[in-house]
C-alpha cells in the first residue's frame, strides 16, 4: 500500500510505496530534499510533520526530545503511516547535477597524518563528476554495502577525485585501503550524494565547523570560494585531539596569506604535554559559540562526528543561528567498526 506526501510551502507531491522511506521515495521522483548522511545520524533531513503519521524500523540517533516535541520526522529513516503534509524546504541548486554509478581506479595514497590518508581516484573512461563543493561519493563493496566519505577537492579541479579516510580500528574497508589495499586498485562508487554543499547565491558571512577528517568537504568549501574570488568573511574552525591530529597545515597558512578574509582557530580537546599548546581547547562548538555569541548572520556548515553537528545545532540555535542556514554533513562508522569499538571497550 502506498501513501501520499504532500510537501509545503512547494505544494509538491509524491507517493511513497510501502518500506520506502519518505526520502528514498522523493529521490526517486526527481524531489530535492535535504539529508546528509541517510542514516539518521545527522538530522539534515529533518522536516514537520503537519499531518498523518510516521514510524521507524529502529529509531534514529538524531532524532532528539526536541525534534520530537516539535512532531518533526527524520525522512530518511521515516515510513508513512499514513497519508502526510509536511513542511520543509527543498533544495535548490541540484538540478543538473547527475549522481552516477561509475568504476574508479586508484591514483595515489598518501598519508596526511598518524591515521589519515589522502585518496586520489581517476574516474574509468576519462569521465568526470560534476558536482557541488561538499558533496559526498559512496563506495560500493562486493556484497553491497557502502561507505560513504566526503569529496575532498573544489568542483573546478575534477580530474582526480580527492577522499581523506582516517582508519578506524576494527573498520573492514578502511583496513583493507590502509593495509591490503594493491597500487591501482578498481574500486566501484556512486555519487555525487547529499545536500551539504556550498550555497553559493547567500551573502551572509560562513562559519566552517569540522571535525578529524571533516577538513575534507570544507576545504574542498574554501578551494572553490578562492577560485570564483569571493569576498565572503569565512571562519574556519577545526577541533582534533591533539596537535599531531591536525593535517595540511601548510595549506592552511597559504590559504589564509592569500584571502585577508579568512580565518583559522583549530581547537584542541585533548593537546598532549608535548604539543606545548597555547591556543583553543576543548570542543569545537563550543569555542565557535565564544567567539560569536549571535549567530544569527551567519550560514554555518558543520562537518563531523554525529555528536559533534548534534550538540553543536542545540547550542547554535540557542545563540540566535536559523536552522534554514545550518547546514551539516555527519560521519557515521560502519557497522562493523562501531561492533569492534564497543567489543574493544567492554
Amino acid at each position: 500500500m502506498s501513501h501520499k506526501v504532500t510537501i509545503k510551502p512547494s505544494g509538491h507531491e509524491f507517493e511513497v510505496e510501502q518500506g520506502e522511506t519518505i526520502l528514498e521515495a522523493a529521490m526517486r521522483q526527481d524531489i530535492d530534499l535535504p539529508y546528509g548522511c541517510r542514516g539518521g545520524a545527522c538530522g539534515a533531513c529533518a522536516g514537520y510533520i503537519l499531518e498523518g503519521d510516521v514510524s521507524y524500523e529502529d529509531e534514529p540517533i538524531a532524532l532528539t526530545d526536541a525534534f520530537k516535541e516539535a512532531n518533526m520526522g527524520l525522512f530518511c529513516q521515516a515510513l508513512p503511516a499514513s497519508d502526510l503534509v509536511v513542511s520543509i524546504e527543498e533544495v535548490a541548486g541540484l538540478d543538473g547535477i547527475e549522481v552516477k554509478n561509475l568504476r574508479c581506479r586508484v591514483e595515489s595514497k598518501d598519508q596526511l597524518c598518524h591515521d589519515v590518508i589522502s585518496l586520489k581516484l581517476k574516474l574509468a573512461g576519462d569521465e568526470r563528476l560534476q558536482f557541488h563543493a561538499g558533496q559526498y561519493i559512496e563506495f560500493i563493496l562486493e556484497d553491497g554495502r557502502r561507505r560513504a566519505f566526503s569529496i575532498a577537492n573544489a568542483p573546478h579541479n575534477d580530474e582526480l577525485i580527492e577522499l581523506h579516510i582516517r582508519h578506524v580500528e576494527g573498520g573492514l574497508f578502511t583496513d583493507f585501503l590502509f593495509e591490503k589495499m594493491p597500487d591501482k586498485s578498481m574500486l566501484r562508487m556512486e555519487g555525487p550524494l547529499g545536500s551539504f554543499f556550498l550555497r553559493e547565491d547567500s551573502d551572509r558571512p560562513v562559519i566552517l565547523m569540522g571535525g578529524g577528517t571533516g577538513f575534507g568537504p570544507l576545504k574542498a568549501m574554501i578551494e572553490h570560494l578562492e577560485y570564483v574570488g569571493s569576498k565572503k568573511s569565512v571562519h574556519l574552525f577545526m577541533g582534533v585531539r591533539a596537535l599531531r591530529d591536525l593535517y595540511m597545515d601548510d595549506m592552511v597558512k597559504q590559504w589564509i596569506k592569500n584571502n585577508p578574509n579568512l580565518i583559522f582557530t583549530p581547537v584542541l580537546s585533548e593537546p598532549m604535554d608535548e604539543d606545548e599548546w597555547q591556543g583553543e581547547t576543548g570542543y569545537v562548538h563550543e569555542a565557535v559559540a565564544r567567539a560569536y555569541p549571535d549567530l544569527s548572520e551567519f550560514d554555518i556548515y558543520m562537518s563531523g562526528p554525529p555528536p559533534m553537528v548534534n550538540a553543536a545545532v542545540e547550542l547554535f540555535t540557542k545563540q540566535g543561528a536559523e536552522t534554514t542556514h545550518l547546514f551539516s554533513d555527519a560521519f557515521e562508522y560502519s557497522a562493523d567498526a562501531t561492533k569492534a569499538i564497543t567489543e574493544k571497550n567492554t
